[in-house]
């Protein structure tokens, strides 16, 4: 032991750098403490910052979709109400003459807002809304849906106006006169007042006054015929 307490009288002042080391160590690993807490309450915010966004922006597409869905059922809607009621289509046949451009843009852009309408997800909850999840709706499918029925409500608003603004005058003054009689014999074959014998007999006459003028809406033929048959069985 002489030799080591020799050694250390000989180099006392070692001591010093060696308490300026020791507290430049702790220091750093204080320092080094310390920045790591802030990485961890910044890394923490950068999270909690990124989940509000989320929630928003998943906040603001479910309220872009309900929007968009609203829009394409009231276009459907009507349009469904010119379907099933054929004196009325007769009135405004342009709307189911695809030569007509606006009449096929309108079909052609229903076709594509139908076919980009997300899947329906039924909820579990009694009496919740059946919407799409806007979670599992990729943001970009969204834009791309809200644009085709954007698309879909102003080609249908266009057909419209043209059809009602239009209404016969492109068919001849006796083709008028059978869309005339065909619409009568409509009104009086969907009349549940009228005997089952009598409905039908109109029915068959409309449908003959129509041959070769206007092609009729499948919904609205098959409805009148179901009715119709339902009278005639009973």
């Amino acid at each position: 032991m002489g030799p080591v307490f020799s050694a250390l009288a000989w180099n006392w002042w070692l001591i010093f750098p060696l308490a300026y080391f020791g507290k430049f160590m702790v220091r750093e690993y204080r320092k080094g403490i310390a920045n790591r807490r802030r990485h961890q309450l910044e890394m923490e915010r950068v999270r909690s910052a990124a989940d509000i966004e989320e929630r928003r922006v998943t906040r603001l597409n479910a309220e872009q979709l309900r929007t968009t869905l609203r829009i394409h059922d009231d276009v459907d809607k009507r349009w469904w109400d010119y379907e099933i009621d054929l004196a009325t289509i007769i009135r405004f046949p342009m709307l189911v003459d695809v030569r007509e451009p606006l009449t096929r843009e309108f079909h052609k852009a229903k076709g594509r807002a139908d076919m980009l309408r997300p899947q329906i997800v039924i909820s579990e909850s009694p009496g919740a809304d059946e919407v799409p999840d806007p979670a599992k709706v990729d943001a970009a499918a969204l834009f791309e849906y809200r644009d085709a029925v954007l698309d879909y409500a102003a080609a249908f608003d266009a057909a419209e106006r043209e059809a009602r603004r239009r209404k016969q005058a492109d068919f001849s003054p006796v083709e008028r006169e059978s869309l005339e009689r065909a619409r009568r014999l409509v009104m009086i074959a969907a009349d549940e007042a009228a005997t089952p014998a009598e409905r039908q007999a109109a029915y068959r006459k409309a449908r003959a006054e129509l041959d070769g003028l206007i092609d009729v809406p499948v919904p609205g033929a098959e409805q009148l015929e179901r009715s119709i048959a339902r009278e005639l069985e009973a």
